[in-house]
């Protein structure tokens, strides 16, 4: 079996989020299962040089975008076992950043021509194109209206995951034929409420549609979730499945991961004390052992729950010998309330401003509980990194969140859990986890089976398989 992964972004090379995360580890998953996978993606600007001088040339050809054709270069690195092939065009891709542009439009048309036009240069047939976002929607509108009869082209299939519903590569009709490159025939396809919808055009014309939580591919058919594109879902539900992303193992582990200060196992948690004892020193906490640590690492916008952290934090903290530390950047009105909390309780709050990868790891290692009252949250990450860290997660029961913990309160369970997005309801679960902290001998024993737990690539990569089997027939 044959595969080729499209995708906007990759760890290692760049990233932006929980995709790039997805697509840095799920396909070297598939090739652990001999599942022969390869990955397209753009030759951006901020890509390290490291890795551009490792790049082969392979050739260049032109590629189609409407009405005119493009230089298209084509490199190809291998690393870990994966071939990457990267798409050059330095007037689509060499910006300072990868998305926010006024073209995206024209530049992830190129690009997802480009994933088509190159199959007969590379010496690769896929049996299956898995596309991913918007940024790759177009893949299996132009294969099945372009290329499904073309000589060469025959019998492939296009899987379509949608790891975000809200952004949907929605833009006005004229762009149609002069962009997208589609005749006033096709334009159904991706006309949807009065505009074009890149996602509309890919959950059409895919063979599957996947979503990256079994809860998210239900929520998404409600118009709470979906962001206006519930009724095209619930017409082709019959394509719609939910499969729950992994992380990677091997980076994520606290065995062996060097920005933690001290590392540490399940049977052996005794650095994790003394990772504790130095996340409080870095944030000028007082090093108590008693004080659990609260944490959260995440973008500060309101679909993660800070309006509900902002409803009740400060009520928490006056009632609770707890410390909470906060890592990350967004909304000014957030960043701004943390700014004045750990102003007025120095001795209780930790703040670090922006993104850092070693801290953030730092976090997961020496925090105790782990915070995320996500509003929505397709998958989420994170709370499967702070369980292998042994950081106990509390959360809300939706999508992937609802998936990946059970509460622990009747016994088995791996974090705390709330229904409701209530900011009370938040706030009696974060005391729940306060008190349950003070057990010492049932919180050692939730932080091993937190750390026991299994969401590693290994497994979600064997329901791919599945999936990829089951539409190949």
């Amino acid at each position: 079996m044959k595969v080729l992964f499209a995708v906007s972004e990759a760890k290692p090379f760049i990233a932006s989020g929980g995709l790039g995360d997805v697509a840095g580890s799920l396909p070297q998953a598939l090739r652990k299962r001999m599942i022969g996978c390869r990955v397209v993606l753009p030759l951006y600007e901020g890509i390290k040089q490291e890795y551009k001088d490792q790049m082969q040339y392979i050739t260049n050809i032109t590629v189609p975008v409407a009405w005119r054709r493009q230089y298209c270069g084509i490199f190809e690195l291998r690393k870990d076992g994966v071939v990457y092939y990267f798409i050059d065009n330095q007037y689509y891709f060499k910006r300072d950043s990868i998305y926010g542009h006024y073209d995206d439009a024209e530049r992830f048309a190129f690009f997802s021509r480009a994933v088509l036009e190159i199959i007969p240069v590379i010496d690769f047939k896929p049996d299956i194109i898995h596309c991913n976002d918007w940024q790759t929607a177009l893949v299996p509108v132009y294969y099945s209206t372009m290329y499904a009869q073309k000589p060469g082209y025959e019998n492939i299939k296009t899987v379509f995951t949608i790891h975000n519903i809200q952004y949907q590569g929605k833009y006005g009709k004229e762009i149609l034929e002069n962009v997208v490159g589609l005749s006033w025939y096709d334009r159904g396809i991706v006309e949807y409420d009065d505009c074009i919808n890149f996602m509309k055009g890919a959950i059409e014309t895919a063979n599957k549609v996947t979503t990256v939580s079994p809860t998210y591919a239900k929520e998404i058919l409600d118009p709470w979730y979906s962001h206006g594109l519930d009724q095209i879902l619930v017409a082709r539900s019959w394509k719609l499945q939910g499969i729950l992303n992994g992380i990677s193992y091997d980076m994520y582990n606290p065995e062996t991961d060097k920005d933690i200060w001290y590392n540490f196992s399940a049977e052996n948690l005794e650095n994790k004390k003394k990772d504790k004892a130095e996340l409080q020193k870095y944030f000028n906490l007082p090093q108590n052992e008693d004080a659990p640590i609260f944490a959260m690492v995440s973008r500060l916008v309101g679909h993660k729950g800070f309006d509900l952290v902002k409803a009740v934090l400060e009520e928490f903290i006056c009632t609770s010998d707890a410390q909470v530390i906060i890592l990350g950047s967004g909304e000014w009105q957030y960043e701004n309330f943390f700014r004045e909390l750990a102003a007025r309780y120095p001795d209780k709050v930790g703040l670090k401003l922006g993104f850092f990868a070693d801290l953030a790891n730092k976090i997961y290692a020496g925090s105790d509980i782990f915070l995320m009252p996500s509003k929505s949250e397709p998958c989420g990450l994170s709370q499967m990194i702070s369980l292998r860290y042994g950081t106990i997660p509390i959360v809300r029961e939706t999508g992937g969140l609802k998936d990946s913990i059970e509460d622990s309160g009747l016994g088995g369970g791996n974090g705390f859990t709330f229904a409701n997005y209530n900011a009370h309801d938040m706030l009696h679960t974060m005391r729940r986890a306060d008190e349950g902290y003070k057990d010492k001998e049932g919180w050692q024993i939730l932080v091993k089976r937190a750390m026991e737990c299994d969401f590693s690539w290994a497994r979600s990569a064997g329901e791919y398989i599945n999936m990829y089997k089951e539409i190949l027939g």
